[in-house]
């Protein structure tokens, strides 16, 4: 049975960030995110990473995004990339990145990039080589469903973000299946490929490769909109790389987006609220944890 995600259990597992650290000491995430149609999926990716507390955050992405990102974001570092006929990223522009990432400590592959065939073959380039933590989100789990096996690092962590219908293309279900059975679709998932999987949606469901299962109770429907989910990506990316296992970043990101947006929904209604406006609530719940 799914133990429910509690503010107790978040705060004691967030990091601590000591006086004696630098930008090193918070860990290095590479966002491989975003394309021509989809640049704001980049930008909060990246966004959300840096907000969780990453230390460093590089997007690689094509430069119509990189020029985006730059202007919002400036805390970023940037890998330019070759674009893609479909404008994102080339898979020409594997071993670029490629010698960028095996110094990271987390792998953000897919928001935005496009359901293509180079997202497929960056990810069959980067997923068994990246040498670290791999997240799969929206297409780099649409190129993944593809593919015989999960393209992964051996012995490294994964972690999977789908919704529904991501999730049912993962399983060869269909999406009323995957919703009629979360709880043990996810936990068998999970235990079946041994990595996380994040199955989102109303009181989103968090299933580790031990059988371990999570829901989350925070949340509402103002974030039915686009980009929520590359917030949540990049939180749980950036949580992940200052050392918190896998499936305690994926529990306290999704409990940390959710209260994050009941907070903003407080502040500007369900219909009036916009993904990227939960930063300003996510930093508050931070400063409250830190008193």
């Amino acid at each position: 049975m799914a133990k429910e995600i509690t503010a107790q259990q978040v705060f004691e597992l967030l990091p601590r960030r000591k006086a004696d650290s630098h930008k090193g000491s918070y860990g290095k995430v590479m966002c491989l995110a975003g394309s021509a149609r989809f640049r704001g999926a980049a930008a909060m990716a990246a966004e959300g990473a840096l907000r969780a507390g990453a230390g460093l955050v590089t997007l690689a992405s094509v430069e119509p995004v990189i020029a985006g990102v730059a202007a919002r974001t400036p805390e970023c570092v940037f890998l330019p990339c070759r674009q893609s006929a479909e404008g994102g990223v080339s898979a020409q522009s594997g071993k670029a990145v490629l010698e960028k990432v095996r110094g990271m400590d987390v792998l953000l592959f897919g928001p935005g990039l496009g359901d293509s065939e180079d997202t497929a073959a960056l990810l069959e380039q980067l997923g068994p080589s990246a040498g670290c933590t791999l997240v799969l989100d929206a297409d780099g789990l649409n190129a993944a469903a593809k593919m015989e096996a999960l393209p992964r690092s051996p012995g490294l962590p994964l972690i999977l973000t789908p919704h529904p219908g991501e999730m049912a293309r993962l399983c060869g279900l269909t999406t009323a299946e995957v919703n009629a059975g979360r709880e043990g679709i996810a936990a068998g998932y999970a235990r079946a490929e041994d990595c996380v999987v994040v199955l989102k949606g109303h009181r989103t469901i968090v299933a580790g490769p031990g059988g371990e299962v999570f829901v989350n109770p925070t949340g509402n429907p103002g974030l039915s909109r686009g980009g929520s989910g590359d917030i949540l990506a990049g939180m749980i990316a950036g949580l992940a790389a200052q050392g918190l296992s896998p499936l305690d970043a994926a529990v306290c990101g999704v409990w940390l987006h959710g209260a994050a947006a009941d907070q903003c929904a407080k502040r500007l209604g369900q219909y009036g609220m916009l993904p990227h406006d939960i930063f300003t609530d996510l930093g508050t719940i931070f400063a409250a944890a830190e008193r």
